[in-house]
């Protein structure tokens, strides 16, 4: 294991965030003498992004924690195109509005994780769009296409990856990879950046950036990439039965957030702790020791401290507070996540199969019925035997109806 001199890639390396460095010794220098500027790019494929995206978000806190100035790259223009990495079909090709609409959702999730300002250490937030959209193509191909290797291009993951598979690859995606690069050099010659981090699947955009500015601007840039992160149980990081972990509140409640981390596999808590929270290594590596009843209390501290980052102290303190009112003292805690119908369907009866899936408790409602099956179904903490039973205004409690499926997921269905 190489030995770092640099806070920043010693800080990565410790937990756990580092797996790929372009000219290791010469970033480590380049790190300790002066203050380097690193950015991120995030497309904006959705309204949201998902815990998937929160190695990254935590690479940009880790380079201004260490005193660098972060660069948080919107992709309103290459989101126009769309990455092919790791993807086996061609993205669906969004409108300019619902780019910018998503965009606009996305800005918030930044400023709970980076300070931004005009302080040297500050970060900033700036959208490809605004020198991707003003490229004229004949122009940009002599200027910078011509620095591209086909042959190349085509040896790249996320190329070849798709050929390998004969899965189709666009013109339009093929071009990603000189855009991304692109953005390297502009971000370069604007900002005086000369660090790209990313996911590992990203090593190959980041390469072809270095080279290019070396070509064109005769600079020296560099690139750091993290692993991929997967659960111990082999499942890619923020893939849930119910799908997406979302860091946008309107789209996962912070409750909600706090699950899912209380969830955690017993192998990945301190692995966890150490990507995804500010905890120190000394505690990190006391609560990791911990067993049986006790790794629990770890897991309820990595589930406070994820969401504190994400959505707040107060609401990660709520949430904790409505769990253990719920799982401790068994009460129907006000602050668990609801989902509201219509009180003539309720009157009518529904399947308690159908109502758990519309409440996003499964997917479908045969999930449902294999989970009354399995007597993991409850209403109002009595376990469901019946597959064909019904919920009615007859079940209100409190004026609300406790679906719950396991242990830990609960939501309240409130008639309207």
């Amino acid at each position: 294991m190489t030995e770092f001199r640099s806070d920043f890639l010693r800080l990565l390396q410790t937990r756990g965030q580092l797996h790929q460095v372009t000219d290791e010794a010469a970033l480590d220098a380049a790190l300790l003498e002066n203050r380097i500027t690193g950015y991120i790019g995030f497309d904006c494929t959705g309204p949201s992004l998902h815990v998937g995206s929160l190695v990254q978000i935590m690479t940009l806190r880790r380079l201004q924690q260490t005193g660098h100035k972060p660069i948080v790259v919107m992709g309103g223009g290459t989101t126009k195109i769309g990455d092919p990495s790791g993807k086996d079909e061609m993205r669906q090709v969004l409108s300019a509005e619902v780019i910018e609409s998503n965009k606009q959702k996305i800005l918030g999730t930044f400023a709970r994780f980076l300070s931004f300002g005009d302080g040297p250490s500050d970060a900033i937030m700036v959208d490809n769009a605004d020198w991707l959209d003003q490229l004229s193509y004949i122009p940009f191909l002599r200027d910078i296409g011509r620095h591209f290797s086909v042959n190349r291009m085509l040896t790249m993951d996320s190329v070849k990856l798709r050929l390998d598979r004969d899965a189709p690859l666009s013109f339009l995606e093929f071009n990603y990879m000189i855009l991304q690069a692109y953005d390297f050099v502009e971000l370069y010659r604007r900002f005086g950046c000369r660090l790209q981090c990313g996911g590992s699947d990203q090593w190959g955009n980041i390469v072809a950036g270095i080279d290019l500015a070396r070509r064109v601007a005769d600079a020296e840039l560099f690139g750091v990439t993290s692993p991929l992160i997967t659960t111990s149980s082999g499942t890619k990081m923020g893939k849930t039965a119910a799908g997406a972990v979302w860091l946008n509140p309107e789209l996962r409640s912070p409750y909600d957030y706090w699950q899912f981390w209380r969830n955690t596999d017993d192998g990945d808590v301190g692995r966890f702790l150490r990507l995804f929270t500010d905890l120190p290594e000394p505690e990190i590596q006391r609560l990791e020791k911990l067993q049986g009843a006790e790794l629990n209390d770890a897991k309820k501290i990595l589930a406070t401290e994820a969401t504190a980052l994400c959505h707040g102290r107060a609401a990660a303190e709520e949430a904790f507070e409505t769990a253990r009112r719920t799982f401790e003292e068994g009460v129907l805690a006000e602050g668990l996540p609801s989902f509201e119908v219509e009180s003539s369907r309720l009157k009518a009866g529904i399947p308690v199969a159908t109502l758990a899936h519309l409440a996003g408790l499964v997917r479908s409602s045969s999930d449902a019925r294999r989970s009354i099956q399995g007597g993991g179904l409850r209403l109002n903490d009595v376990a469901v035997s019946d597959v064909r039973a019904m919920a009615t205004l007859g079940d209100l409690k409190d004026g609300v109806i406790k679906l719950s499926l396991g242990k830990k997921n609960h939501i309240l269905i409130k008639p309207i």
